[in-house]
């Protein structure tokens, strides 16, 4: 299986993601605010229960899903195997379903949006389309 032109692009989706999910892990772990604007609505989705599942913050679980992504991502680019990008695709399945019901949480339950929060959901769904695409290709 060729990587073609959209091994790159995958990488650095869910090289994003990881950083946007490794700065909100680590300024919840430090205690802080995320910088967030105007809007103030990062720390008023820090601040919901709706924060920590099972007593572990979301953002952990987005910073693993991410990591394995890039890993995913890496392998997939560098030995054009397709396994690597199947079980990317898998995991995006799931990571869209789990960004798409926070977007929820966020709109219609916490009635704040973090703008970090967006932006990762937003890496998430471009790279689903971007596997996609890739496995059509193939």
């Amino acid at each position: 299986m060729a990587r073609g032109p959209l091994g790159l692009p995958l990488l650095a989706l869910a090289f994003a993601g990881l950083l946007i999910a490794g700065y909100l892990l680590a300024v919840r772990l430090a205690g802080e605010p995320a910088v967030c604007g105007p809007s103030h609505g990062c720390e008023t989705v820090a601040a919901s229960e709706h924060a920590t599942m099972f007593g572990i913050p979301v953002a952990a679980y987005g910073a693993a899903c991410s990591a394995i992504l890039t890993a995913c991502a890496v392998a997939w680019w560098r030995r054009a195997d397709r396994r690597p990008l199947l079980l990317a695709y898998a995991l995006l399945l799931l990571a869209t379903l789990a960004v798409a019901y926070l977007t929820y949480l966020e709109l219609f339950v916490i009635r704040a949006i973090c703008p970090w929060c967006v932006a990762y959901a937003v890496t998430i769904v471009a790279s689903l389309v971007t596997a996609g695409l890739a496995l059509r290709r193939a």
